[in-house]
């Protein structure tokens, strides 16, 4: 079971490494970002554009955000521009941060239902196990992109957690 202090935590946590994996990436031209070398989805853009369709489509779900109108399939053109990507992550990260700030212990603690267009199914799952899937998951692809990224000769600055987190700053 996690908590609201958690939820806040890697919400920190992932912006930060979200702003530190696309400035290494705004590094290459637009050719590098786009091409394809064998990661789950091919590219540093199409990894990074999945990442950010699947935060907004799990935020639809925890936090009443418009629902992506594109499908699994179609995650890794979600932003089809870089700019505009950059700018989307940046507003995404934000807003995760401010759902964080606000989310209750009963709301993580709930049971979350909803339709699943990959399944055909209804789901439902605890709050808490979702929420944790989704800096999961972030933190899974995130990874495929830093090791494209180091792949092109591009570094990050660190990237453990006890180390980028500004706990007190937190108010934690």
């Amino acid at each position: 079971m996690i908590n609201t202090g958690w939820c806040r935590t890697m919400a920190a946590y992932n912006a930060e490494m979200n702003r530190r994996i696309y400035d290494a990436a705004d590094r290459l031209d637009d050719a590098a970002r786009r091409q394809d070398l064998g990661a789950f989805f091919g590219s540093i853009f199409a990894t990074l554009s999945h990442i950010l369709w699947a935060d907004h489509m799990w935020m639809h779900r925890f936090d009443g955000w418009a629902r992506p109108a594109a499908g699994l399939a179609d995650s890794v053109t979600f932003e089809p521009d870089w700019r505009a990507l950059v700018a989307a992550r940046i507003r995404t990260d934000d807003g995760i941060a401010d759902w964080a700030a606000r989310v209750t212990q009963e709301q993580l603690e709930r049971d979350l239902a909803w339709f699943s267009a990959a399944t055909q199914a209804e789901m439902r799952r605890p709050c808490w196990l979702l929420v944790t899937h989704m800096f999961n998951h972030q933190t899974h692809h995130r990874g495929q992109a830093h090791a494209l990224l180091t792949r092109l000769g591009q570094q990050t600055a660190e990237t453990d957690l006890p180390w980028v987190v500004d706990l007190p700053a937190l108010g934690l």
